[in-house]
Parts: structure tokens; C-alpha cells; sequence
């Protein structure tokens, strides 16, 4: 089936976009795997009038209000493959079924490598967090920690302090240069030169980690910067540019979210080398709404 607009991903970028889009009366077509990179918390924070609202709650809200609008599909389905075909974007399903389409925007969102630290993965958004505007008013002036798994680490191991004593944990890595150790000593930050072997607390909460002599030392969160990957292979595919950032490959946009391919277009995380908030995505995606929206109605990119 043709449609104006394909959309692969429906989470806060792909469902913010569709809205729009359906408001505009054009034909949409929404493809959701149904793993939004915030899946593993319980709470979202800092978004307009939804602050501690469940994000899984807001995407089901989201869904079904998108999916009311008559010219709007959407589909629980896995987008595998994605080209161009003359003067059409066609897109195919893990089931084989191809649609196709006038404009796309890709919204799939990343996927983060979590380190190796037994206890860690359990704890992924809940204890074992990564920005500290969504989840560390929780966590206010209580034991924190930050991981070093990258030179971005110890910028934010600054930033962290804000919202309580830190501890940076070197992870077997360098320690800081003396520029670097003199904002730490500024800000009472201290640095543990011994590798966390586990994490350990009731459920999903810290208590305390484990490390590589044995020793327990107490902690209530602890900041990560993870690598992370794009969740889909298609912006590769369709011959998207992609920049390489600190966390990982992104795929570059213009300021009305159009990829280097004409008519495709993306938005969300996969855009963006940090930052990644609800907020920010649903912002990209009303941005590429509209600018899909207007390159139909005037038929030009």
C-alpha cells in the first residue's frame, strides 16, 4: 500500500511526528517494534505536564490517540529493509509485505552496550541511570557514582556532582589530568581506583558495590555513558550519512531533521550524540512532522 508518510518507529519522536502528519490529513504509516529505549524505567521526568508519568503509559496514551485519526496505520511490526524505487521510498516488513511511500522518516531510536558488571543490567534505569536531568532529583545528596567508560565520562562526573558526594570510579582507565583533578578537588568529588566487580541492593535498588579487592563501599546510583548503536540498519541501507560521535554512530540531519537523501528524514535519539531526553524527541518529531508536512504540500524537499 502507498502511503505519504512512513514512519519506522513509534515511540516519542515516530508517534509526535504522526500526529501532526495525520492532523495535516496526509496518510501515515507507523511501524513499531515495540522496544523504546526507556522501557526499563518506571517513570519519566521533565516532560511539560507529564513529570513521573510512566513513559510505557504515555506511548499506549500516545498510540491510541494517534491511531483514532482515519488516515493514520499503524503496525507492531519490524521495518527490515528500505531503498528507493524510482520516485518512491519503499519500505519492507519482517514479513515480507513492501509498502511504500512519498516521504520517510526514521524514528527507531538506540540501543545501549551496557558494561559487563554483574548486577548492572538488572538495574539499567532504575539504580544504574544515565542523565542526571531525568532521573537525579531522586537521587539528590545521596551516594553517587559515575562509571568512566569514556574521556566524556569525567565531564560528567562534574555535572553529576551537582545533585550529590560522587565518587568516580576510574574502572581501570587513566585518572584524571591535574586540569581535570583540580575541578574534582573544587567539587569534592572522589576518585576509586579499584574496578567494580558487582553491584549489589535489594531488587533494582543500589546499596552498595563490590569491588575488585573485596571491599563494599556504599552507593546509591551510579551514572553510565554507555556506547550505543542505531537500532536498525536502514539509514545505512538507504545511504543516510552518519556522523560518529563519542557514544556511537548518529545519522545526520538538517535543521528541519532531512537526512543527507532526499525525502527521508529522522528524528529522536538516533539523530543526536547526547542529550536524549522525551522532550527533545518529541520535539525532533514535531519538526520533521511539519517539514514532511510542507514538502508535500509544496512538492519540494
Amino acid at each position: 500500500m502507498h502511503y505519504d508518510a512512513i514512519i519506522i518507529g513509534g515511540s516519542f519522536a515516530g508517534l509526535s511526528a504522526a500526529i501532526y502528519l495525520a492532523r495535516a490529513r496526509r496518510s501515515v504509516l507507523v511501524i513499531d517494534a515495540g522496544k523504546p529505549r526507556n522501557r526499563f524505567a518506571a517513570q519519566s521526568h521533565g516532560f511539560f505536564a507529564q513529570d513521573g508519568s510512566s513513559p510505557a503509559a504515555m506511548i499506549t496514551t500516545a498510540r491510541k490517540q494517534v491511531g483514532a485519526y482515519p488516515t493514520v496505520t499503524i503496525m507492531d511490526s519490524v521495518a527490515g529493509d528500505a531503498w528507493k524505487e524510482d520516485d518512491r521510498l519503499m519500505v519492507a516488513l519482517e514479513d515480507g509485505a513492501v509498502h511504500s511511500s512519498d516521504r520517510l522518516l526514521l524514528a527507531f531510536g538506540v540501543s545501549d552496550v551496557l558494561p559487563e558488571i554483574a548486577g548492572l543490567a538488572e538495574r539499567w534505569g532504575q539504580s544504574v541511570i544515565h542523565c542526571p536531568y531525568c532521573h537525579g532529583y531522586e537521587f539528590s545528596e545521596r551516594q553517587l557514582g559515575v562509571l568512566q567508560l569514556s574521556p566524556v565520562s569525567q565531564h560528567q562526573a562534574l555535572l553529576i556532582s551537582e545533585w550529590g558526594p560522587t565518587t568516580f570510579f576510574l574502572n581501570g582507565g587513566a585518572g584524571p589530568d591535574d586540569a581535570v583533578l583540580e575541578q574534582f578537588q573544587k567539587r569534592g568529588i572522589t576518585i576509586e581506583s579499584r574496578s567494580i566487580e558487582a553491584l549489589v541492593g535489594p531488587g533494582a535498588d543500589l546499596s552498595h558495590v563490590q569491588l575488585s579487592d573485596g571491599a563494599t563501599l556504599a552507593l546509591d546510583a551510579l551514572f553510565i555513558g554507555p556506547q550505543q548503536y542505531l537500532t536498525s540498519a536502514i539509514a545505512e541501507q538507504i545511504g543516510c550519512k552518519l556522523n560518529e560521535g563519542p557514544f556511537g554512530p548518529s545519522i545526520a540531519v538538517d535543521d528541519m531533521k532531512m537526512t543527507s537523501v532526499p525525502g527521508v528524514y529522522a528524528a529522536g535519539d538516533i539523530t543526536k550524540g547526547g542529550g536524549h531526553t522525551v522532550t527533545f524527541a518529541s520535539a525532533d518529531g514535531v519538526m520533521a512532522g511539519l517539514a514532511i508536512h510542507r514538502s508535500l504540500a509544496f512538492g519540494a524537499f
